[in-house]
């Protein structure tokens, strides 16, 4: 930046700003300026598509092991609220942004967001050309990245990147997890502003122990709006243990990284399958999907953000849906078709989008768990969303239904958990239209 170019910038609220420096490990490198924190992080690089919701994206203990691009250009207009965390402690590696707002404006603000990153120790660039970012990760897939505001030397901080840890195989949920089991009894008063109090609270009439491979806050507070008694336990809790609490139902998580190394939650998922109900959202769809013994794959670039289409193949209905995942299951890996169950068809097909025009729901048989039907189908680029277990009481999606951030039209699956409990065979039989209104003042 010129001599003439720094003055005027620190006329501004800018100000005068250090230098920062982002290499990814291919050496594309992105000079810009320091808005959080000083230090160098190292991470696996992605972005995220959604407009509004980022202190919940940051927070969200999902991006563990990650650098996050915000592809909106401004990120902290309106500040920063304690209350939307979604957990105590940041996992996140760097955040990465176009322009970075210091002056937020907004009636809940409790502080900038800068000044947030800064508290939390998180490393953090502004100004540079997140869009050319974006699409360099769409074309090349994520890869291994290095944000520093120390080490400014490109050719440095890349031998440093090359030489940092891949989150391929390595268990990021045991990082993030609560060590132990406890009732979840958080509630924030700020947000009942956008509640709807003539709903009144439901009666907590079933009992549910969460298992917490990276959970949001926001999610367990879904449970409990809901109608659940939520109890809270380690991503690696004995399934034992958790049966001995005479659960109804139990919740597998959201969760960040590599399903394939967070083998302690799916043995356990495969000794709880068939003895009570089960829900599982993102990682803890794959948990799912790894007790059935499916294979995985990671994805190119994942899917994150709150603008994600998926059909449900069960009513043909569109949800746009939040998302947060760079791994998903391989849905023909569950078993071969059940042609009599999925109107004539006994071929798999690589782009699941087939199913959605022939509007088809394809059952598959798996060898351990009898049958399983495909549920949920992503638009965008053909994958698997969600799936029903027939013949025991299991159910998963990968995305988050919660919107936070996010839309509400996925919030039915909340309501479709508490009917799997009460041994309903038509749980997922609901008109979102109606349900993702429930409980919100608009």
């Amino acid at each position: 930046m010129s001599e003439l170019s720094e003055k005027i910038r620190a006329t501004t609220s800018k100000g005068r700003r250090a230098g920062a420096l982002l290499v990814l490990e291919d050496g594309t490198a992105f000079e810009g300026f320091a808005c959080g924190a000083e230090g160098e992080s190292f991470g696996e690089i992605c972005f995220n598509t959604s407009l509004e919701g980022y202190l919940e994206v940051i927070t969200d203990p999902s991006y563990a092991g990650q650098i996050i691009v915000m592809t909106y250009p401004q990120i902290g207009n309106y500040g920063v609220n304690p209350d939307d965390c979604q957990r105590d402690a940041l996992a996140l590696r760097g955040l990465v942004v176009r322009d970075m707002c210091e002056t937020p404006s907004n009636w809940r603000s409790a502080l900038s967001l800068p000044d947030f990153l800064k508290q939390e120790g998180v490393v953090a660039i502004e100004g540079i050309d997140t869009r050319s970012l974006v699409r360099h990760i769409r074309d090349n897939g994520a890869m291994k990245a290095g944000l520093s505001t120390t080490d400014l030397d490109r050719e440095s901080l890349l031998g440093k990147v090359r030489a940092s840890e891949s989150i391929v195989g390595v268990n990021l949920a045991q990082t993030v997890s609560r060590t132990g089991a406890a009732p979840f009894e958080k509630v924030s008063c700020s947000h009942e502003f956008a509640l709807d109090a003539a709903q009144g609270a439901p009666n907590e009439t079933y009992r549910v122990v969460a298992y917490d491979c990276g959970a949001k806050d926001s999610i367990i507070q879904n449970l409990q709006r809901a109608g659940a008694e939520v109890t809270v336990v380690a991503w690696d809790t004995p399934a034992d243990e958790v049966l001995a609490m005479q659960p109804d139902g139990v919740f597998l998580s959201n969760g960040p990284g590599d399903p394939e190394a967070v083998e302690e939650t799916y043995e356990q998922v495969a000794k709880l399958l068939g003895k009570t109900s089960i829900f599982g959202i993102c990682l803890g769809h794959q948990m799912l999907s790894k007790a059935a013994g499916a294979e995985m794959e990671k994805l190119k670039f994942g899917h994150r953000g709150g603008n994600q289409p998926v059909m449900n193949l069960l009513t043909g209905r569109v949800e746009i849906t939040a998302q947060n995942h760079g791994f998903g299951t391989v849905f023909p890996s569950l078993g071969p078709l059940v042609p009599e169950e999925s109107e004539g068809f006994s071929e798999h097909v690589d782009d699941l989008r087939v199913w959605a025009e022939r509007k088809v729901a394809p059952v598959v048989m798996n060898e351990r768990w009898g049958r399983i039907r495909l549920t949920h189908v992503n638009l965008n680029d053909g994958t698997p969303e969600g799936m029903a277990f027939l013949d025991v009481p299991a159910f998963s999606v990968q995305y988050h239904p919660e919107a936070s951030p996010g839309p509400t039209d996925a919030h039915y699956l909340f309501t479709a958990f508490m009917r799997l409990m009460d041994g309903r065979h038509d749980y997922l039989d609901i008109d979102i239209a109606e349900d993702r209104l429930a409980g919100w003042r608009f």
